[in-house]
């Protein structure tokens, strides 16, 4: 009887042990598991990383709209019908008075500021061609218009900063050109005019 008892003590046990070391195999698998999968937020964030920024500005409240279109070394342009070439980014379109009005809280506010802005994410060396195009005037009167070129890093340097002034729709003009060597060295700036987007249109007309 003692022997019985022993016995049915002894599965008892061994039961337990059983179901111990099972719950605690699947409880570290779960934290294996867990520590494993990957956050979707982390993996589509990118590093929003700039080498240089240039900025166009025309006075605040002008309805006219002024477009920047940047050549760069291989001969690719970023503008507002390309906004993206993989090193150049167009983070700022702005069209004049069109659409500046946002609806907070039931009201609206403008914003006045007449502002494009482009990043270049990465140096390449190679000439770049800054060039301005009076999209849509509503005056006869010229446009003032100012262009900032900035290298951000290692630390923020001014590399060109001048004015023009535009004459009416269609008109294109090229605001500064500078070279870059391989470290982001700037070699020179200039003013030599040339056309971007009217080039393009001949060229394809041509074709």
């Amino acid at each position: 009887m003692r022997h019985r008892e022993l016995s049915a003590a002894g599965s008892s046990d061994a039961f337990t042990d059983l179901l111990f070391n099972a719950l605690l195999g699947f409880a570290m698998m779960f934290i294996i598991a867990f520590m494993l999968i990957s956050d979707p937020e982390e993996e589509g964030k990118v590093e929003a990383k700039a080498e240089m920024l240039i900025t166009v500005r025309w006075p605040d409240q002008h309805p006219d709209d002024v477009d920047m279109l940047i050549e760069g070394p291989q001969g690719e342009i970023v503008w507002y019908h390309n906004r993206d070439s993989g090193l150049m980014h167009l983070d700022r379109d702005d069209r004049g008075l069109l659409a500046d009005s946002v609806t907070m809280d039931g009201k609206t506010v403008m914003n006045p500021i007449n502002q494009e802005t482009i990043t270049v994410r990465a140096i390449q060396s190679g000439e770049y061609v800054v060039n301005l195009l009076h999209y849509r005037s509503h005056y006869g009167d010229p446009l003032p218009v100012s262009v900032k070129v900035e290298k951000l890093n290692p630390e923020v340097s001014l590399v060109h900063y001048g004015k023009l002034d535009l004459g009416g729709t269609g008109d294109e003009q090229t605001a500064v050109r500078f070279r870059l060597d391989a470290d982001g060295n700037v070699l020179g700036t200039n003013r030599l005019q040339k056309r971007l987007l009217t080039q393009r249109s001949e060229e394809h007309t041509s074709e």
